[in-house]
């Protein structure tokens, strides 16, 4: 009888890499050691639980490359993609989901597929050399065993940078008379009316006197081996954020433009707070860009300073956690595979990618490289031109000229985005073939790359349905 491939972690990428492995026939076992040990982040036992944001980010396939990522992934039948689909919330352009109906719809599909067995333990150290097939998924907050017995293996030391956690505010305790619904610039997306926003403004001695109070607020210590662990520039703490100048706030997170404030349309804000729906009833709101590792007595202090947010209620306040990664270029094969010990495969944040999608994408991935290896076939490489094969080439090193290859290097997680694609073969141009300028010539790129991963994509997809045939 073979064996099944055995995957630990229940996350993102863990849960769509069991699907995966499953809806293509074979059997496959998820070790999650939650609920028998928990970690900093999560708060519950559910598999692909949301530990910061509820959102999957923009849904624009035409003009976002995050956007194309969820298109790629429906097309490739992501469990992932249909549940986030299935529990949207309102959100402007972006798709966010309700974190708890979302993450128990994918428990339960799991569950409930025959070739699919949930372990509730602990993988402590390597695993066992007859588990022949093996994805690691265990994210950024890697069990100390676990990440120490890959340290020994590599005879590396995986790299580490703080990721943080944005407070959650009940609905109710939002002073409305202050705050008001709306998207930016009125945009309707997934599930949305183009009012999915809850906005709070500020004036400029509001805003200076909020920067002040986060600078100078009481922040979290750092334990010694934590002092010297950079941040990842895409989720930096708001009060980091401040400290790079008085500025950075209201042209990041806090930015004014698209919004106009129907309590006093005539006087435009100097810096505008948004919340995004967090759950399904609509109930909850999250912070967003508010990420933050000052205390929790702090934060209810400065957040209240907020027009709106006076006497708010937080259902979750904001935290600090230490995210680990492998320094993939070097360790992985193209195949996600340890080049140490080939038995084992890794995805997920731990690769250093970043964000969600992105996170669930690799889990997708490397399911279907485990599947080829176990059937004995050959899968293409996905093209570098798509938005999943350009997220694999940046986490296993294909986005380094061969001259450099053996160059020092510092690995960074990364969010995909078209700096990762290939250049076009030619500049998109207009009509009788006019040169095009400016926000123009921007759209029509990110067009022009995004139907060319479609078009790529859908081929290699029909390649590998033939192959599969041939084999």
């Amino acid at each position: 009888m073979t064996q099944p491939i055995h995957i630990i972690g229940g996350g993102l990428a863990g849960s769509e890499a069991a699907w995966q492995i499953a809806q293509a026939g074979h059997a496959v076992v998820i070790h999650e050691m939650r609920p028998v040990r928990g970690t900093e982040a999560h708060k519950s036992s559910d598999l692909a639980e949301l530990v910061c944001s509820n959102s999957f980010r923009s849904d624009d396939a035409n003009g976002n490359a995050v956007g194309l990522l969820h298109q790629e992934m429906r097309s490739l039948a992501s469990l992932i993609m249909r549940e986030g689909d299935a529990h949207q919330v309102p959100a402007g352009g972006a798709l966010a989901v309700d974190r708890e109906g979302f993450a128990g719809a994918v428990t339960r599909a799991l569950e409930a597929h025959p070739l699919v067995t949930i372990a509730r333990e602990e993988v402590e150290g390597l695993p066992p050399p007859e588990w022949d097939q093996v994805i690691i998924a265990t994210g950024p907050l890697t069990s100390p065993a676990l990440a120490e017995a890959i340290r020994g293996l590599t005879g590396a030391e995986a790299l580490a940078f703080f990721d943080a956690i944005a407070p959650i505010v009940h609905r109710d305790s939002i002073d409305m008379d202050k705050a008001w619904f709306q998207s930016r610039y009125d945009k309707a997306g997934p599930g949305g009316t183009g009012a999915d926003y809850i906005n709070c403004p500020l004036n400029r001695e509001q805003y200076d006197a909020f920067i002040q109070a986060l600078i100078a607020g009481e922040k979290t210590s750092f334990k010694e081996w934590e002092a010297s662990t950079p941040y990842f520039d895409g989720c930096l703490p708001i009060e980091v954020m401040a400290e790079r100048g008085p500025e950075t706030l209201r042209h990041g997170p806090m930015k004014p433009v698209g919004l106009t404030n129907p309590h006093d349309p005539t006087v435009k804000a100097c810096a505008i707070v948004q919340l995004r729906q967090d759950n399904a009833l609509g109930t909850l709101y999250n912070m967003v860009g508010f990420q933050t590792k000052l205390t929790y007595s702090e934060q209810v202090r400065v957040f209240r300073t907020i027009p709106g947010l006076e006497k708010a209620e937080f259902a979750r306040l904001g935290g600090l956690h230490r995210n680990t990664y492998l320094d993939s270029p070097r360790l992985l094969d193209p195949t996600l595979r340890l080049r140490a010990q080939p038995r084992l495969r890794f995805a997920g944040q731990i690769t250093g990618c970043e964000g969600y999608v992105e996170s669930a994408a690799t889990g997708l991935i490397a399911g279907r490289f485990a599947v080829a290896e176990r059937e004995g076939r050959s899968l293409a490489p996905l093209p570098t031109t798509t938005a999943l094969g350009a997220l694999i080439g940046h986490i296993t090193g294909g986005h380094i000229p061969a001259e450099d290859a053996g160059a020092p290097r510092s690995f960074q997680p990364m969010n995909v985005n078209f700096g990762l694609f290939p250049p076009l073969d030619q500049a998109p141009k207009g009509e009788a073939g006019r040169r095009l300028r400016g926000p123009e010539k921007a759209l029509a790129k990110k067009r022009a790359l995004t139907d060319r991963a479609r078009a790529d994509l859908a081929a290699w997809i029909g390649d590998g349905e033939r192959r599969e045939a041939a084999e």
